[in-house]
């Protein structure tokens, strides 16, 4: 798994992921990301466009994810699903407390502003 970020238009962190999100990739990825958050950036945008499979040890990592940025009240929101991987959150019910979006736009609109964010 890649993966690459960039400042968002309204100040979220955007992670745009390429590859698989398994369970090689996943605790890597948690890491990452939980390093962004515990550096301060707790609002991120997931772009998983370039995401062509995810495991449950994916699904695990992402869940872990959003209870840190909760925790933070920050929060995570994952775009552009596509194919199998949109399949995999609709069956698993992922959507029901992650928040997915067709677009990075709509993505970081639905995250707290970052005077919300508690320092």
């Amino acid at each position: 798994m890649e993966i690459s970020f960039e400042q968002g238009f309204q100040g979220a962190v955007v992670a745009r992921l390429r590859g698989r999100l398994d369970a090689l990739e996943a605790p890597t990825f948690e890491g990452l990301l939980a390093q962004r958050m515990d550096d301060g950036d707790g609002r991120l945008v997931l772009d998983f466009s370039a995401v062509d499979y995810i495991s449950s040890a994916g699904l695990r990592s992402l869940l872990a994810l959003a209870r840190r940025a909760r925790a933070r009240e920050g929060g995570v929101v994952v775009c552009a699903l596509t194919g199998m991987v949109r399949e995999v959150f609709d069956v698993a019910g992922f959507q029901s407390f992650l928040p997915v979006t067709e677009t990075v736009a709509e993505a970081e609109a639905l995250l707290p502003s970052e005077d919300d964010i508690k320092s």
